[in-house]
């Protein structure tokens, strides 16, 4: 991508609470981004490991995210279709105790991925579902957040603690940092319920438009993802969704929203129409009349 099209993002996935598609979402939109020509990495920063799995890579002893942020040589396992892993398993959670007291505890994963350079357009953090030095690193190291919930009352009153503990970050460790959007995941659109936790959150991002909050550019992202047992049997295969059944609703949901993201980060990324104009006119000029005119 880039030269200067542009796109480099690292996008930090999270929700304190589990079960809720975060998982999921992290690995099979970095699979939608790989399958539509953008290299894409995975950066697994939980414990359990399940991006890991659901990727069907394993990950060698002290090797990938444990290796980043303990200070050690670390290498990012290729995969199929321009999709890379910085894999995790359970070790991981001793290495955040290692952390504890660690020099730039909060920016070991940033700073590798700062020496990375361009190599990837797009990377991808699957967050765990707790607040510590693990998820702290992420957050440091991203740009923005994408936060993936059920359209349920319970879950929408648990998304302004989470935008709470990005304003935090964004204030003491990255001050670039911003909520892209929620996204809904195991969606049913038929259902009355779920049409008002909607609404409820779009109408709270709207009023947020012209505050200087973090989620001030914040949206409900779309499309939602439907619910579909096709997401739930792919990880027991180490697949993506795209490789288990690539006609599934889950795989075209997920497609759709690599999709429109992407077109969201290259339309933010071109210059105001002043600035394009001013430079077509300047290209159409004879090299001797720019000369003169300077």
């Amino acid at each position: 991508m880039r030269s200067d099209g542009s796109v480099r993002r690292t996008v930090a996935f999270m929700n304190q609470k589990g079960g809720v598609g975060k998982t999921t979402s992290a690995v099979n939109l970095a699979a939608a981004w790989a399958n539509q020509g953008v290299r894409t990495l995975v950066v697994d920063l939980d414990p359990q490991g399940h991006a890991t799995l659901a990727l069907g890579v394993e990950v060698a002893p002290g090797d990938g995210a444990e290796a980043v942020l303990l200070g050690g040589e670390a290498s990012a396992i290729a995969r199929s279709g321009g999709l890379d892993v910085l894999g995790a398993d359970t070790d991981l959670a001793a290495a955040e105790h290692e952390l504890a007291h660690a020099e730039g505890r909060h920016h070991r994963l940033r700073d590798w991925l700062v020496a990375a350079g361009d190599r990837y357009d797009v990377v991808v953090i699957d967050c765990p579902p707790s607040l510590g030095l693990l998820t702290l690193n992420g957050l440091a190291a991203a740009d923005e957040v994408i936060i993936p919930m059920h359209a349920h009352f319970l879950a929408l009153q648990g998304v302004g603690k989470l935008l709470e503990t990005v304003t935090a970050v964004a204030g003491r460790v990255n001050p670039g940092l911003i909520v892209r959007g929620v996204m809904f995941c195991a969606h049913e659109e038929q259902s009355r319920h779920s049409r008002e936790v909607v609404n409820d959150l779009v109408s709270f991002f709207e009023a947020s438009r012209e505050t200087d909050s973090v989620w001030a550019g914040a949206e409900v992202l779309r499309p939602a993802i439907r619910r579909n047992i096709k997401l739930a049997e792919c990880p027991s295969f180490g697949q993506t969704v795209f490789e288990y059944d690539a006609t599934c609703a889950g795989a075209a949901d997920y497609s759709a929203l690599a999709a429109a993201l992407l077109t969201r980060w290259l339309e933010a990324d071109q210059p105001p129409a002043a600035e394009r104009d001013a430079g077509a006119e300047l290209e159409a000029k004879p090299e001797a009349t720019v000369r003169a005119e300077s």
